[in-house]
């Protein structure tokens, strides 16, 4: 059996994966479209497969979605993909966003990672989210 998918689209930076969570309008796929356009690869559009392997997460797509992501007022478009990706980051599209946050984790299958809350609609939001994986991978 395989694991269940968590309600997030998934982006790799730089050879890292970010979790983007919230629920459906939140945000998600508008993010990764503008990740993907400074040069970020599609993981996974609103469902990922979180696994662990020697002690780290992963992320896949689910194979009914692979390559394909959700262009709100356009349709379902196809995408270049990368699979199997290390994650180092979940970013919350859902929650308040402090000024100076006190650093939080996030869990799957036991294993922790750095968690952000970020507006995804703010023009800043991809560099945010950059800034943000490369100070966890940093810190890993």
């Amino acid at each position: 059996m395989s694991p269940a998918p968590i309600h997030a689209t998934t982006v790799a930076i730089d050879g890292v994966a970010v979790l983007l969570l919230g629920p459906s309008g939140s945000g998600k796929s508008d993010l990764a479209l503008r990740l993907i356009d400074r040069g970020a690869v599609l993981v996974a559009d609103d469902y990922t497969v979180v696994t662990v392997h020697d002690g780290a997460l992963r992320a896949t797509a689910p194979d009914t979605i692979r390559g394909k992501i959700e262009v709100r007022g356009v349709g379902i478009m196809l995408i270049d993909t990368i699979d199997d990706v290390p994650i180092r980051l979940a970013v919350r599209l859902d929650q308040p966003v402090e000024r100076l946050p006190l650093e939080t984790q996030a869990t799957y299958h036991g294993v922790a990672i750095p968690q952000v809350a970020i507006a995804p609609f703010e023009a800043s939001a991809p560099i945010k989210v950059e800034m943000a994986v490369r100070h966890a991978t940093e810190a890993s």
